[in-house]
This record gives structure tokens, sequence and C-alpha cells, in this order.
């Protein structure tokens, strides 16, 4: 580890031996200066309990979901699989600072090098073994960009998937969204409905959900953990941390370990990267709302622009999400992470500096991150300081190799944001409780 650290100036690649996989799951809830607000049925607007959720859930998920203990260890077949693509690299990006010319450092946590090329399979894969081993042998969920519905299809089967565009007319949902929009370009929130309905009405299935959920984030802090271990190799620690959110599991993969030094009283600058065509944590409010389109799921304090907000179509499908995982909407509301919205063709830019400089084609979601880091290498340069830039580089770019052609053509269109729509979208959660 000396030699390491002696030649940790010049060195790209900061790995870690399968030994050093972390052992437990790190749950912040344990740390929060504020406990999060409870989840509420939505027929009585109470706290919901094991029973309401155990249709969609197993109860070792529910168990975790609502867990005040600071670490859940990670059940041994569940890190045999990690071991296929875990540890995963932390780089140095010397070619990257040379492009833009800053005096900072930029390391940047590399999770395209899982089977399914994102982060996404981290939660997947634990998901689907509490899953089988509660007897269910089949789950539904949604997707957005790709990266999650194939991580769950790896998990879970193989890669064999039926994939369903929504909203579609196999579920009631799908149907009342097509009758009154038939052009619907379909959301997140829109899916989620369609997946919830479809596994309340099977007995074999359970409801699978990529981010935004308590457990969901908790799996996904391996990635945190490892990059304190491989910042230490490196022989330095990060002055700003960032990544990308919609729902917001990779930026809490990435950050919350790093919360948990900040909590303790270590200064870190904690951005999130939002879309500005779904600027929840930026524009949103922090209430309580429902987590998809339909209202099927419970009640959740969170920042979100309204349930049935629409977002453009833009290329960041993961993004794409009305709300942020309550979770994030708290830490924000205490001032422990800060959020700044990005504009598309700025954000594909930035990917391209990258691509050009680092060799790898991010994914239109992570790209978010490396231009909130470009933008945070630049004030530092311009204020005369040397930063030290962690970013969570969450996928790879191949699932939309279309978006860049679309860059490249010159026909990507910046959204402007309908501000009626927010206001009409935001109208229609007013009567919902409201958080403390």
């Amino acid at each position: 580890m000396e030699q390491t650290r002696v030649h940790g100036a010049s060195q790209t690649k900061f790995l870690l031996d399968e030994s050093q996989l972390p052992q437990r799951w790190y749950n912040i809830r344990a740390d929060m200066p504020t406990a999060p607000q409870p989840v509420l049925h939505p027929g009585t607007g109470q706290p919901v309990g094991p029973d309401d959720l155990a249709p969609l859930f197993p109860m070792e998920l529910i168990g975790q979901e609502v867990s005040e203990e600071p670490e859940i260890a990670i059940p041994d077949e569940v890190l045999d699989l990690y071991r296929l693509w875990r540890p995963t690299p932390l780089y140095r990006a010397h070619r990257l600072e040379a492009a833009i010319g800053t005096r900072s450092r930029i390391f940047y946590k590399y999770e395209g090098v899982s089977p399914a090329g994102s982060h996404k399979p981290n939660t997947a894969v634990a998901q689907a073994y509490y899953n089988k081993r509660e007897g269910r042998t089949r789950l539904s969920t949604e997707t957005g960009a790709g990266q999650w519905g194939s991580a769950l299809a790896f998990a879970f089967q193989a890669w064999g998937a039926e994939i369903v565009p929504s909203p579609s007319e196999d579920t009631q949902s799908g149907r009342a969204i097509l009758a009154d929009h038939p052009d619907s370009p379909g959301s997140l929130g829109i899916a989620i409905s369609e997946a919830v309905e479809d596994a309340a009405g099977r007995d074999d299935t359970a409801y699978s959900l990529g981010s935004v959920l308590n457990h969901v984030l908790l799996h996904q802090t391996v990635i945190g953990q490892e990059a304190l271990a491989q910042m230490e190799l490196a022989g330095a620690f990060p002055d700003v941390v960032i990544g990308c959110v919609g729902g917001g599991s990779n930026f809490a993969g990435l950050a919350f370990p790093f919360l948990r030094e900040k909590i303790a009283g270590r200064d870190i600058d904690v951005l999130a990267c939002e879309p500005a065509a779904c600027p929840t944590l930026t524009r949103g409010v922090f209430a309580y709302d429902f987590g998809d389109t339909s209202k099927l799921t419970p009640l959740v304090a969170m920042h979100t622009l309204g349930h049935d907000f629409i977002p453009a179509p833009i290329h960041a499908g993961g993004l794409r999400y009305h709300g942020v995982a309550p979770l994030i909407s708290q830490l924000v509301r205490d001032g422990l992470v800060r959020a700044e919205a990005f504009l598309q063709n700025d954000v594909f830019a930035s990917a391209l500096v990258f691509a050009g400089s680092e060799g790898i084609l991010p994914a239109p979601e992570a790209a978010h991150a490396i231009h909130g880091t470009l933008q945070a290498a630049k004030a530092a340069d311009e204020a005369g300081e040397e930063r030290t830039i962690l970013f969570n580089l969450s996928g790879h770019g191949h699932f939309d190799m279309g978006a860049y052609d679309r860059y490249f053509a010159g026909q990507l269109e910046d959204v402007a944001l309908d501000e009626d729509e927010i206001a009409r979208a935001l109208h229609a959660i007013e009567g919902l409780p409201v958080p403390a």
C-alpha cells in the first residue's frame, strides 16, 4: 500500500482485491440528523406496516426498508455474484484534467464494468436473491433507459425478460393513460403504476424497484465504501463528491458513505446533478406524494414535481422521474446535499470531452455528473483553488447511441420547462398529507 501511495500522483487505476469487497451495506438512516418522514397508506393516511407491503415485497426487504441498524450483512450468495464485477475500479482522470486545463484532481468510480453495464446489478442481484428465497418466481418492474431493466433480467432470469413499452394496453393504468393521451411519451411514474398493478394481481410475482426506496439505496453503498478505500490508496480524499440524480440510487451509492464522514464533521461538498427538463430537487417541493402516476403506491415525503408530471422525452431516460428518494430529499432539506440542474446539450458536450480524453462513452444519465464535475473544476480554478473531485460514472452509454447520433446531427433540443405544467402537476398534490 505504501508503494501505491508513492506512485499515486501518476497512477491511473486504483484497484481493490476481491477480499476487500464490502461485507455489509451501510444504512445512512442510523446517522441522519433528521429522521425521514413515515411512509403513509394511500387509503388511510396512516403509517404503513409490513402487511401493507407484503403483496409487493419480500419480508427481508421490508425489514431493510425500515431498519435503523447502521450496517446490514450482505448474504454470502449475493457476495459470490458481486465478485463477477466487484470491486469496481477507481480512475484518476489525468487525461480529462489535461484536456480542460484544471489544477484540480478528478477521480471517478466506474460502475460500467458490471455485466449489465451500470451500477444497477448491485441491487438487482440482492432483490432477486431475497425474492427467490421467499418463493417468488416472477418479478415486474419499470425501466427508463434500460439499465435497470437489463440488470434485473440479468439477476433473475439470465437475461430473459418480456419488455412492454409503457404506457401499454396490458394494464388498467396504461389503458387509462392512453385513453386520455394517445401520444403519451410515458414516464417512470406511469411505468411504475403498470408494474405495481401487474405484481399486485399475481401471487407468483413481486414488484422490484431500481431506485428511490431505502433498501435499494442501501444495496448501492458498496460503491462508496469501495471508493473510500480506493481514495486512501490514492493518498487523497475528495473535497467534492458528485453523482447524477433521477430517483437517486447511484448518487446514494457513492455519496452515502462519504456523507457519513460529512455528518461526523468532515468538510465535503456533496452535489446532486439533475436534468433541467425534470428538475425535481431544484424546482420541486418537499411534500407527501405518490411514487407513481396512477396513485397505487404509498405516500412518501420527498421532493416532487407532482405524480402526474410528465417530463419531456430527453435522452437521460433514467432521470425522468417526478420524485427523488425520500432519504436524499431529507438530506437536501437538511443542507447536507446540494443540487444543480443542467441542459442536455451542455451535458452531452461535457460527455464528449470526457469520452475524447478518458475513452469511455458515458450514459446520458452519468454525463450529468461529468458536467457537474467540469463545472466544479472550473469554479475551483476561477477561485484559485486546487480541489479533489470524485464522481460516479454509473454506466456506459451503449444503451443510447442514438442520442449521440442526434447530438452530432444537431437534432438534440434543450427542452424549455413548461411552467404551467409544473403548476398544474403540483396543484394535483394539494390535499395530500403535509410533512412535519
